[in-house]
């Protein structure tokens, strides 16, 4: 087993309306610290992005964001992370990310949440990568997408293995270990981006 050093983390630039999700990013952020994990994430200041990035670096971690110059208004690009990357666009985003992380965690979000984690997990399905990708399921919130891809694969869209990409994981102390038992090395370069 290789542990993961670097978790990217996909999270909502909004809160939330449940005090759950902003607890659940805050001490994923202290756990992630506290184990030597390095924080990858899209580089806001807002929402659980902020939360998650905060928590990493008051209990010590490290924080590598990533921000489009177009978005680091609108996102409000948080000033204070060990490092933060603007870049051309989002497929520069992403890559770079990607690129830089051992594997991947979604926390509850909205559409661009959603977007990331569905990217990443294709890309393992076309074998771009081979690192692992799961949910932290807060409260259920995942609980309609892992039905789809239930659906997805009886109705013969996703391959079995495929199905498998996604790894539930339930409580916030399992994520570093369950993607830790994940991780294969070397890891593969993204879309021709070496890897750190």
């Amino acid at each position: 087993m290789t542990t993961v050093r670097s978790l990217c983390v996909y999270c909502g630039s909004k809160p939330g309306n449940d005090p759950r999700f902003e607890a659940t990013a805050a001490e994923l952020g202290r756990l992630m610290a506290q184990a030597g994990v390095r924080l990858v994430y899209g580089g806001g200041s807002v929402g659980l992005m902020g939360t998650v990035a905060d928590s990493v670096l008051a209990h010590g971690g490290e924080v590598f964001g990533v921000i489009p110059k177009g978005l680091f208004t609108t996102e409000i690009g948080h000033p204070g992370l060990t490092e933060l990357v603007e870049v051309g666009s989002m497929h520069e985003r992403k890559a770079l990310m990607a690129a830089e992380a051992d594997a991947f965690v979604a926390l509850p979000g909205g559409l661009g949440t959603l977007e990331e984690l569905a990217e990443i997990a294709t890309w393992s399905q076309l074998g771009i990568h081979a690192k692992p990708v799961g949910v932290l399921d807060v409260d259920g919130f995942w609980e309609p997408l892992l039905g789809f891809l239930n659906s997805a694969a009886e109705a013969g869209f996703i391959r079995p293995q495929h199905r498998d990409i996604i790894v539930r994981i339930a409580e916030v102390e399992d994520v570093i270990p369950v993607l830790s038992a994940k991780v294969i090395a070397p890891t593969t370069p993204v879309l021709g981006i070496e890897e750190s």
